[in-house]
């Protein structure tokens, strides 16, 4: 089970935003998000939204750091990747 997480750097609510992402399903994604005690809400069609303070545990817990731009790739390869406007 590998989670990726890239760099805090997207902006809202006043606080810089990371995403926690799967290669390999939804299911990995939930149990890892809930064992970092992020609530259900954080999730957003394909990826969990993550404060920059909440950074550190992710990548404790054995999240990956990968860039921005390899979050996309491991999404759109393992199929996972579900863009704006595009139904589940």
């Amino acid at each position: 089970m590998t989670l990726y997480i890239d760099p805090p750097t997207w902006p809202g609510h006043g606080h810089l935003w990371s995403h926690l992402v799967s290669d390999h399903s939804f299911d990995e994604l939930h149990v890892f998000a809930a064992g970092l005690g992020v609530p259900r809400r954080a999730f957003e069609r394909d990826h969990y939204d993550l404060p920059s303070h909440r950074y550190p545990d992710a990548v404790a817990a054995g999240a990956v750091e990968v860039s921005s731009r390899e979050v996309v790739r491991l999404l759109t390869e393992s199929g996972l990747r579900r863009p704006k406007g595009r139904s589940a």
